[in-house]
């Protein structure tokens, strides 16, 4: 067995939907970004340099208990099926795993904490991305858990630091604290009543910014956004942290009240769009990924609003991860053809629903019958 199928959980802590105001925030995540003294950064790092820090922190990573019973994945070790399940598990970035024209770099790694929602990126952008991810809106948790892990980092190694500027990165956009905050946001009500532009509008006006599921450049689909901070210096972590909080929570406040309009002026079109979506998911042979992300948006507001109750926001989440097409392949044990991998794709979402047992429709009918959104 490999070291990478020793651990086939990695990185999914967060699925379990254990965080507060699950059902719309899918999770946190915590990055901090560092470099190390006596190494060129970025794009000037060459072999040697990359292949030093990859070394010293194998060296500590053993010795520290945030690390305790880490997995070290070296990047040129794996297939590139494996590495696009770390990208698909949020566990690496785009420039971490390579690509079809160029494999990843030498000295390339992902460090994956044995006990604690951890990871550390090597010789990404910088030489050090140290991240936690959780479940739901929980900022406090995902920081406290980063900062442990850097401070016992930074006690082993020379973090790059200057007195007027902060820490030091490869991207002026991220020295100073190094902090990047995401919480990973359902939307489906704004969307629905055509309220989200003002609010994406709003999220840059005060220092935010939006993304889709991968991160930067990646595409929005099934009204999932990624809110960040946008600027790191000048701001404490502490600063930072609050301010994402308290937008996000605004944010929250306004899906749930898009949700209550839609319930009230369209609550029969809201109850068909939703249970379209479960009957294509239940019963469809062929899905591509597109067009289960944008069902699973439907099913989860159903879920969210108590008119598919039996279902549980761990399956959704579940299938969201699982019907990715690398996840599918190592399913497999093959690669997949596209047209193969809508067809396995619909055939696990079909086995995954159906172990949760066929969601009757014969629920509350008429408006006065519903919950109240959030309820």
């Amino acid at each position: 067995m490999s070291t990478f199928d020793a651990v086939p959980d990695l990185g999914l802590n967060w699925l379990d939907a254990s965080g507060d105001h699950a059902e719309i925030v899918l999770s946190t995540r915590v990055r901090l970004a560092r470099n190390l003294q006596g190494h060129a950064f970025g794009p000037r790092a060459r072999v040697n340099d990359r292949e030093a820090v990859l070394s010293r922190v194998r060296q500590h990573s053993d010795r520290l208990d945030s690390l305790e019973g880490a997995t070290v994945l070296h990047m040129p070790d794996l297939d590139a099926r494996r590495r696009t399940i770390l990208l698909e598990r949020r566990l690496a970035s785009r420039e971490l795993i390579g690509s079809a024209d160029a494999d990843p770099a030498n000295g390339t790694a992902v460090v994956v904490s044995g006990r604690h929602p951890l990871n550390v990126m090597v010789n990404e952008e910088d030489h050090l991305r140290l991240q936690s991810v959780v479940s739901g809106l929980r900022l406090r948790e995902a920081w406290s858990q980063v900062d442990r892990l850097d401070e016992e980092l930074g006690r082993e190694l020379p973090y790059a630091f200057h007195h007027e500027f902060g820490f030091l990165t490869s991207c002026p956009t991220n020295t100073g604290t190094g902090l990047r905050a995401s919480v990973l946001v359902h939307l489906p009500g704004l969307v629905l009543t055509k309220e989200i532009s003002k609010v994406l509008h709003a999220l840059g006006q005060v220092g935010l910014t939006f993304r889709g599921l991968y991160g930067e450049g990646s595409e929005v689909v099934g009204n999932f956004f990624q809110i960040s901070n946008q600027t790191t210096l000048g701001k404490s972590e502490e600063d930072l942290l609050d301010h994402l909080d308290q937008v996000v929570r605004k944010v929250i406040q306004h899906e749930r009240e898009a949700r209550q309009v839609l319930l009230r002026d369209a609550g029969s079109v809201t109850e068909d769009k939703i249970w379209r979506a479960y009957g294509l998911l239940r019963y469809a042979r062929s899905l591509s990924f597109e067009e289960l992300m944008n069902l699973l948006s439907g099913v989860r507001l159903g879920v969210s609003l108590k008119l598919l109750p039996e279902l549980r926001v761990y399956t959704l989440n579940k299938l969201m991860i699982f019907t990715q097409p690398a996840h599918l392949e190592e399913a497999a044990g093959r690669d997949l053809t596209p047209s193969e991998s809508d067809a396995h794709r619909a055939a696990f979402v079909r086995r995954i629903l159906g172990s949760e047992g066929d969601v009757s429709p014969d629920g509350p009918e008429s408006s006065d019958e519903r919950p109240a959104p959030g309820a």
